[in-house]
């Protein structure tokens, strides 16, 4: 574990000592908790838009035909 010393003003540090006692642990584990999840987010974010960059572009139309249709393009029938 590192120390890090950070800075709030009286409203937050008011704030995160009453969530902290709401959780039943200190301030530093709350924002060391909270750091952690946002750096988990992030890393999944990244990994989503890492795959869907790796897919071949998809072509919207054939030479001289048309646009697909909106529902056929935002079908969400295989996610309910």
């Amino acid at each position: 574990m590192k120390n890090v010393t950070i800075t709030l003003d009286e409203e937050t540090a008011a704030w995160v000592r009453i969530q902290a006692a709401r959780h039943r642990t200190s301030v530093s584990r709350l924002v060391g908790d909270l750091l952690r999840e946002r750096m988990r987010e992030s890393h999944e974010y990244d990994e989503a838009m890492r795959r869907f960059l790796a897919k071949p572009p998809v072509r919207l139309r054939r030479a001289g035909g048309r646009y697909p249709a909106r529902d056929d393009l935002h079908d969400r029938a295989r996610l309910r």
